[in-house]
């Protein structure tokens, strides 16, 4: 798309400190950077949203994700990572093109837990009938 930030960094319009690139995927360490070395990969191909991506889409993202993830791991020497999707505006998704947060953790960098995010706390009572709607959907 023409007015998309990612697909200008893909194309080369905008320049990025790009870390990785295959037929599928494209990564970059973030300019407003969470942690040292936070990386953002993303399709090349414009997706709105992750829950727009086929299995096949998805699982080639994630082949990427979890390449550059090992590498940022083991060039920072990090003990953790989060690795997340913000799929939609009301969860965080600032870009309308897919892409994935690599956040390198250190010990007592004050960060949380993806436990943190939102914290509803929703009454678990109908737990059961929960799951069986959310695996007749599939």
């Amino acid at each position: 798309m023409d007015d998309c930030l990612f697909c200008k960094i893909v194309s080369g319009d905008i320049p990025s400190h790009k870390v990785y690139e295959d037929d599928f995927a494209y990564a970059f360490l973030d300019i407003y950077p969470c942690s040292e070395g936070h990386t953002i990969v993303l399709p090349k191909k414009h997706i709105p949203r992750f829950t727009e991506m086929d299995e096949s889409e998805s699982a080639s993202l994630f082949k990427s994700v979890n390449k550059v993830a090992k590498a940022v791991e083991k060039t920072l020497n990090v003990p953790g990572l989060n690795i997340g999707v913000n799929n939609g505006e009301v969860a965080g998704q600032s870009v309308p093109h897919v892409h994935v947060h690599i956040i390198p953790r250190r010990e007592n960098d004050d960060g949380g837990s993806m436990h943190t995010i939102v914290e509803a706390h929703p009454d678990t009572d109908n737990i059961s009938d929960l799951a069986e709607k959310i695996k007749s959907a599939l």
